[in-house]
């Protein structure tokens, strides 16, 4: 099966995931994919100690056909969200689960994971927080890397949602007051190597820009971008290592209070598997 056929929805059917199924809708009509949506159901007393309101299943079908789905394609469940969606996912051999923003618990937050991040975990494919109301394809991505071959299958797996876009990408390099101009400079030769080696790897998008080295922490030097760029889109690996049983720790921040869009890929994902669009006129 081909790994682009079936894009998953995920929805609350709260406001934080209000635009899910449109941004959902959006790249399904690129990949020529089939559109999911799922909602798994609380029960009554989670609900109201939530202060979420019932979801109706015939208004989740309305809208599912209304972005273009079939009916039969709506997905309600019941159980732990984080465990009914990833095995959804992985029954339906998803190439992308879209989720919306993540509900702020500031005492269980620090104290385990979120749901937004066991799903992340438990699917194979990437993962797309969707926040911002999508009138068009994506136009200005921003990747941030690490260097690792990883990233360019992350970049790459971007250029399918955003065949137009204008790719840029960023390299933090931490420097401490107490680094000496020396060890400052081999800091910056063994980036700036390590970037000519990645930029030799298969599947980077073709509109990608020469990815900078910018001294400082990875929040602050995104921060600075972000504000300079205004990007639509953000790409991070889910992994600062390759543990796949841990998120990478500033991957679970961007998940948790996400700038823009973010996409989240996943460290198996191939580079040299990733199907490239080729750039319209213009682009």
């Amino acid at each position: 099966m081909n790994a682009r056929s079936t894009i998953l929805a995920a929805t609350d059917g709260t406001k934080r995931s209000r635009a899910v199924l449109g941004r959902a809708a959006l790249v399904a009509r690129i990949w020529n994919a089939r559109l999911v949506l799922v909602h798994v159901r609380k029960p009554l007393r989670a609900r109201f100690r939530l202060s979420l309101a019932r979801v109706s299943e015939d208004d989740l079908r309305t809208t599912l056909e209304q972005h273009g789905g079939r009916p039969e394609d709506l997905f309600l469940l019941d159980g732990a969200p984080s465990e009914q969606i990833s095995t959804l996912a992985t029954q339906l051999g998803a190439g992308l689960v879209v989720l919306g923003l993540h509900r702020e618990r500031r005492v269980l937050d620090s104290l385990r994971m979120t749901t937004m991040e066991r799903i992340t975990l438990g699917v194979s494919c990437p993962v797309l927080i969707a926040q911002t109301h999508p009138a068009q394809p994506y136009q200005r991505v921003l990747g941030a890397l690490s260097f690792d071959p990883v990233c360019s299958g992350g970049l790459g797996e971007a250029a399918t949602l955003a065949p137009d876009a204008a790719f840029h990408a960023i390299h933090a390099l931490p420097i401490t007051a107490t680094d000496t101009a020396a060890n400052r400079q081999t800091a910056l030769n063994k980036a700036t190597a390590q970037r000519s080696t990645f930029l030799e790897c298969r599947g980077l998008p073709p509109t990608l820009q020469t990815p900078e080295i910018v001294p400082g922490g990875v929040h602050e030097v995104l921060r600075y971008r972000m504000a300079e760029l205004q990007p639509d889109l953000l790409t991070i690996g889910s992994q600062s290592g390759r543990d796949p049983t841990r998120l990478g720790n500033y991957a679970r921040d961007l998940m948790r209070a996400p700038p823009t869009d973010v996409l989240v890929t996943k460290p198996d994902c191939d580079p040299a598997a990733v199907e490239l669009p080729i750039p319209t006129a213009g682009s």
